[in-house]
């Protein structure tokens, strides 16, 4: 196909496509699906190799939010039978990070519900920043905890944060739709913040909500504009006992389209896929790594993964390897980019983060499907029925931070 030769032309150069060209991406039929797959693929080794980033999240305080995302489980007025707490300890948090870190995790995602963190919040996810990278050498941090006040991205940068997480979710002209509790410019402001700390900035969406594919294009030019170190995908889960229960739009086919499409807007960066790649993937999830260069291990925030080492077998199975901790995520003009930023934001004496430059994962205003956690799943269920509620297909986290079981890594 002409469009696809000029699509990884595009990409090899890192020059953004035409939203006429991003649109036919979604367009593409079935047939034509492992040719975009293909095409799509030589961008992604271009810029990230066969490597894949492994990220684990851990939910530092679950449910209760006082925001009103429809997506997510711990919004407002959410019926969803999920795990609900307060902040876990430093230690606690230590001990849920270094499980993520023994599987092969290389960054660590923490994650609060709430629609922004008090400056008291800040201080005490400082210290747990603080304990787990003096436990994990090496190990990359983001924070995730909602909309940021002026100052606090800088303190986060200060304690050793290396990233800051707060999704877009989906199009300005549709975000009113989803959320009335805070708005879509509220979380540009919360991106540009961390991008002015000098931390690494992540941002994605979520598909799946019943938006049209000029949402969203909109919201990946969005993204690249913001210059979102990386970029993660999250597909709805619609849990039952929130607004979008019924909201079953998606396929393995529409996912994987998804993902090139943001593949060839942003190629040079750490693009993930986040919640929802079991249900919605399923067994196509080998085929997206030839798409996006990082994933979450083990379970998300709300809602259970498949097993860690299921992760790891699909990753070498696919012929694909984890990215080990001493290899750079970005490319060099990027993560070198970062590493200036993060040096000219930093005081006299410099900072205690890693400057990696790779972003982690994802955030609403506290939840906001910070790092695709909200949504839930199981591991390989029949594609549901639009318009109906499929409690079967949402399995909710019972196990890891938060309760007395052993976290899935």
């Amino acid at each position: 196909m002409d469009l696809l030769n000029t699509l990884v032309d595009k990409g090899l150069r890192r020059e953004l496509p035409t939203r006429e060209e991003a649109l036919a991406v979604l367009a593409t039929s079935d047939d034509e699906l492992l040719d975009v797959v293909a095409a799509a693929g030589k961008v992604r080794r271009q810029w990230f190799g066969r490597r894949v980033k492994l990220n684990y999240l851990v939910n530092l305080k679950s449910g209760l939010c006082p925001e009103d995302c429809s997506y997510c489980s711990q919004r407002l007025g959410s019926k969803a039978e999920i795990l609900k707490y307060t902040w876990l300890k430093p230690e606690e948090a230590t001990q849920a990070a270094a499980a993520g870190v023994a599987g092969g995790a290389k960054r660590v995602c923490l994650v609060a519900s709430g629609r922004g963190p008090t400056d008291r919040d800040v201080d005490r996810v400082g210290k747990t920043i603080e304990a787990i990278k003096e436990g994990n050498e090496g190990v990359e941090v983001c924070a995730c905890l909602g909309l940021l006040s002026d100052g606090q991205a800088e303190r986060l940068r200060d304690a050793g944060a290396d990233a800051y997480n707060h999704n877009l979710n989906t199009s300005e002209a549709t975000y009113g739709e989803i959320t009335k509790t805070h708005t879509y410019a509220d979380r540009v402001d919360t991106v540009q913040k961390a991008h002015a700390a000098g931390l690494s900035a992540c941002s994605g969406l979520i598909a799946g909500m019943g938006e049209s594919d000029e949402d969203l294009i909109d919201v990946v030019y969005a993204l690249r504009e913001l210059d979102a170190d990386s970029v993660p995908v999250n597909f709805l889960i619609p849990f039952e006992g929130t607004p979008l229960a019924k909201e079953w739009n998606l396929t393995p086919q529409r996912a994987l389209r998804i993902l090139a499409m943001v593949r060839f807007v942003c190629p040079d960066v750490e693009v993930r896929i986040a919640g929802g790649r079991e249900v919605h993937l399923r067994t196509m999830q080998p085929l997206a790594l030839h798409l996006a260069n990082s994933i979450f291990l083990g379970d998300y925030l709300t809602s259970e993964g498949q097993a860690g080492q299921a992760d790891l077998d699909m990753i070498a199975d696919a012929g694909f390897e984890v990215e080990g901790a001493g290899t750079t995520t970005l490319p060099a003009h990027r993560s070198e980019a970062t590493a200036a930023a993060m040096a000219a934001a930093a005081p006299a004496g410099g900072v205690c983060g890693s400057a990696s430059g790779s972003g982690a994962a994802p955030a609403a205003a506290g939840c906001g499907s910070a790092c695709g956690g909200c949504s839930g799943h199981d591991a390989a269920p029949a594609q549901a029925d639009a318009g109906e509620v499929r409690s079967d297909l949402v399995a909710v986290r019972r196990r890891g931070a938060g309760t007395d079981l052993a976290p899935n890594a």
